[in-house]
């Protein structure tokens, strides 16, 4: 009793909310369901439709106009979503990416190193690819559980596979694959009447969201306060739970397929296997990338679509085998299961909250973001715009599914300050990121790939949902634009 009384205060509060979630936290698919209802009752409160349609007419609007039309409005963009998923998987998973992360997880000695190695490296890919961060950095978890099972050292794994977690809950959405700034530089995206009818434009270019130094240099400090989180509250000693405890079978399976040579014996074979025919797919692509770059500009040029090409081709030549690269992708289509079946029901919550109640003009999101914006300055409103996006993004936990959502509110909301649109959308992608340390939708593949449940690494993901959260508010508030 005495050892865990002198136990720093940080490390002690990550324990016990590991502990707390851990009897508490449910299956994504349970968090899903009940997030419907949840929905439902929001729509009551705030719309009154029983009031103003009876009980009748509040079943018709709630299950069948909202929620069932709901479910089928995110599809596309599902897609594009599956997609970055999957190739961030593919990528992730070839031999020679594997080695590289194999590598990286032999270097902690202890739990502390470990967590910040999973963190800054889940950070660091997350830049070029929300898809890859969260694969990548679900297999160095899972790694450095392994290797230091195999070398007996005592690392607390629950916590490491939080920190892998550490890119979707933070900096994704100031990344490469960020859906809203990526969705604002799309010609004919959903708002690009509103933007002109705003500004007198129909994109935002990049160099106003991601590239701009406002979100650079966020992003350079939460990722160093996020890291010194993680140092903070990884248990120094005490009791460990192991990789063995969670997955018994990791110390003895090969992870990576071995990748036999192929048999050639016909012109099939040949096709199927050539190098040759691959590389020339590669050049084809990425011509049609440089012309794309070149006639536009990068920071216009790249959104939703280009970027999952950019990866699709990436992936194509680091296999140099079209078959190869197919069974790849054969494998790694099952990591996007759970994210296919439950989007769905997100899209669903995203149609309850977001269908306008005829009799009020508005939906719930709108009201809930006006009701914010309402008691908003210019000065605090990047901290309004993420707590907004972070209460929004626990119903739909889709960076632009919530975007289409509430977007268009918070950009008159914005404009009508005197915020700048940009400093607008990074403040939003920040609040959609950090709340997915409560939400476990994403984690859906991570838990997946290091055999966790969502109740063993939360406790940990939510202290650093809290303890990040002041300082993200000092640094969107006052780092200038």
């Amino acid at each position: 009793m005495g050892d865990e009384s002198r136990r720093p205060f940080l490390e002690a509060f990550g324990e016990a909310l590991e502990r707390s979630v851990r009897g508490v936290m449910p299956d994504p698919f349970i968090f899903a369901i009940l997030l419907t209802f949840i929905a439902i009752v929001l729509d009551l409160i705030l719309l009154r439709p029983i009031q103003h349609a009876g009980l009748g007419g509040t079943v018709e609007f709630l299950v069948y106009s909202a929620w069932y039309g709901g479910f089928w409005k995110l599809l596309t963009f599902s897609m594009q979503m599956t997609l970055i998923l999957v190739t961030g998987y593919v990528i992730a998973y070839h031999p020679l990416v594997y080695r590289v992360l194999s590598r990286i997880a032999g270097l902690p000695r202890d739990t502390k190193q470990a967590a910040v190695l999973a963190a800054a490296v889940a950070i660091a890919l997350s830049y070029l690819s929300w898809g890859l961060s969260l694969i990548g950095g679900a297999i160095l978890a899972r790694e450095i559980g392994r290797q230091a099972a195999f070398r007996g050292r005592k690392i607390h794994y629950p916590v490491v596979v939080a920190a892998a977690y550490s890119g979707l809950g933070l900096t994704w959405h100031w990344g490469l694959t960020a859906s809203a700034p990526l969705l604002m530089n799309t010609p004919g995206h959903f708002l690009a009447d509103v933007v002109k009818e705003l500004y007198g434009v129909e994109t935002i270019p990049l160099s106003q969201t991601i590239f701009h130094p406002y979100t650079i240099i966020n992003f350079l400090l939460i990722t160093l306060a996020a890291l010194a989180i993680y140092w903070l509250i990884s248990p120094s000693r005490g009791p460990v739970r192991g990789i063995e405890e969670f997955d018994p079978d990791a110390l003895k399976e090969e992870v990576v397929p071995a990748g036999e040579k192929p048999r050639i014996e016909t012109l099939a074979d040949r096709l199927e296997n050539s190098r040759t025919l691959a590389i020339l797919t590669v050049i084809l692509g990425f011509t049609a990338v440089a012309i794309e770059l070149y006639t536009r500009g990068i920071s216009r040029a790249l959104n939703l679509n280009t970027m999952n090409f950019i990866f699709l081709m990436t992936g194509l030549l680091l296999y140099a085998n079209p078959m190869s690269y197919a069974r790849a992708f054969y494998r790694s289509v099952s990591s996007a299961a759970g994210v296919i079946l439950q989007f769905h029901f997100y899209a669903g919550i995203f149609g309850l909250l977001n269908t306008p109640f005829e009799p009020l003009g508005k939906s719930s999101a709108q009201i809930i973001a006006e009701g914010l914006a309402d008691v908003s300055t210019p000065f605090i409103w990047p901290v309004v715009a993420f707590l907004t996006a972070g209460i929004v993004n626990l119903f739909i936990p889709s960076g632009g599914g919530e975007w289409a959502a509430i977007g268009e509110i918070l950009v008159r909301a914005g404009h009508e300050l005197g915020v700048p649109i940009g400093k607008t959308i990074i403040a939003y992608g920040f609040g959609d990121s950090w709340t997915n340390l409560l939400q476990p939708f994403w984690a859906i593949p991570l838990l997946d790939i290091t055999r966790t449940r969502a109740r063993d690494v939360f406790g940990y993901t939510i202290a650093l949902m809290i303890l990040i959260a002041p300082m993200a508010a000092v640094t969107l508030t006052l780092i200038p634009y």
